[in-house]
């Protein structure tokens, strides 16, 4: 089901340089016109579409928070056009290849 993950960190082997390396912040407007910040943690796409996603968690949300937001996104050149996932099938789409993604992270983590 999973075509592409983009790995937002360069290079896996070195957690110093992963700890080290800036994260990608964008801004979202929310419903009132306050931009906010927000951190991707996460970029894909899925199989039999060229649709690409982003997951996106709140800069100023508490460690203990799992706030997590998705978004369907296309780039054109330096401009970022977020969508929302409005189609419950499509939802359940990303929210599985996100949930696979995760846990195939954390296995991975256990095992080094």
């Amino acid at each position: 089901m999973i075509k592409e993950v983009i790995d937002l960190s360069k290079d896996q082997t070195n957690d110093q340089e992963q700890l080290l390396e800036e994260p990608e912040i964008i801004i979202i407007p929310d419903d009132e016109g306050n931009e906010e910040e927000f951190e991707v943690i996460m970029k894909f796409e899925v199989d039999g579409s060229d649709k690409k996603y982003m997951m996106v968690v709140p800069v100023d949300a508490d460690e203990e928070s799992d706030e997590v937001y998705a978004f369907r996104y296309e780039e054109d050149g330096d401009d970022l056009q977020l969508y929302t996932i409005d189609d419950e099938e499509e939802w359940n789409i990303v929210e599985e290849t996100f949930n696979t993604l995760m846990d195939e992270a954390d296995d991975e983590e256990e095992s080094q």
